[in-house]
């Protein structure tokens, strides 16, 4: 699993055989069947576009793409949101991030050991504490298309958006963040708990948000891009290390 992580960020668009391949010719004996029991595990898919076959099995509802062809010129526009897995010295655990894609700001995160749709839940009421989006998009998994999440979204009377089956580039800055995430956070370290995962991550969300400058924002950091502050302007924290609104 391990070794599947690391070669689907570099190459998201395998499947199971191309992931299959690849493996053998890393020595590795495994069949096409473990393989996918493997990649369904760990939340992940090729994000080419396949023929839907079918209408699904959950029964939920799937709202249509509202992002083509969009400008997004403010924040709270539209927020994103997506699942990655994050290895473990033993173990694993999943990772979701709550994005606002104009200025790339993480408004929320959690983690979870499993994929149940509380934790995603989770992140959202963190976010809704902070504001609320125009418009929220995110993929079609049994997370987002449950009526208990779904209903959150729509009783805050924000719209929703859901990515093409198999079009993980339809939400590509959630993707960047999360592979971010993988190489520059997760990759160099080994987690040996989930409280230390949880500490590292915490870490690393305060540098992306509030140090690290993106060339997309002009070298501005996320959070002075999210509250239309110049990035000239220093960021004072409180005593947990969280940013405060500047005066």
């Amino acid at each position: 699993m391990r070794r599947i992580d690391e070669e689907y960020t570099r190459h998201p668009f395998y499947g199971v055989e191309n992931m299959t391949d690849w493996l053998a010719g890393q020595g590795y004996g495994v069949n096409v069947k473990r393989v996918r029991r493997l990649m369904r595990q760990m939340g992940i898919m090729a994000i080419y576009p396949k023929p839907r076959l079918s209408g699904g099995s959950s029964g939920q509802e799937v709202y249509p793409y509202l992002l083509r062809g969009l400008a997004i010129t403010r924040s709270d526009q539209v927020w994103g949101t997506d699942i990655t897995y994050i290895r473990m010295r033993k173990g694993f655990i999943y990772l979701t991030a709550i994005m606002d894609l104009f200025s790339r700001y993480v408004l929320s995160w959690e983690v979870s050991t499993t994929l149940e749709m509380e934790f995603c839940l989770a992140a959202l009421d963190l976010a809704l504490c902070i504001s609320k989006p125009e418009i929220f998009n995110s993929d079609q998994g049994v997370q987002y298309t449950s009526d208990t999440f779904t209903g959150r979204l729509m009783g805050a009377g924000i719209r929703i958006s859901m990515n093409g089956r198999g079009r993980a580039f339809d939400n590509i800055f959630v993707e960047r963040l999360l592979r971010s995430v993988k190489y520059e956070e997760v990759y160099v370290k080994e987690y040996a708990t989930v409280r230390e995962a949880v500490r590292e991550l915490t870490a690393y969300f305060r540098f992306y948000n509030t140090e690290r400058g993106h060339r997309s924002l002009e070298k501005n950091t996320p959070w002075n891009a999210y509250r239309g502050i110049p990035r000239e302007v220093p960021i004072r924290y409180t005593q947990w290390n969280k940013p405060v609104w500047p005066e």
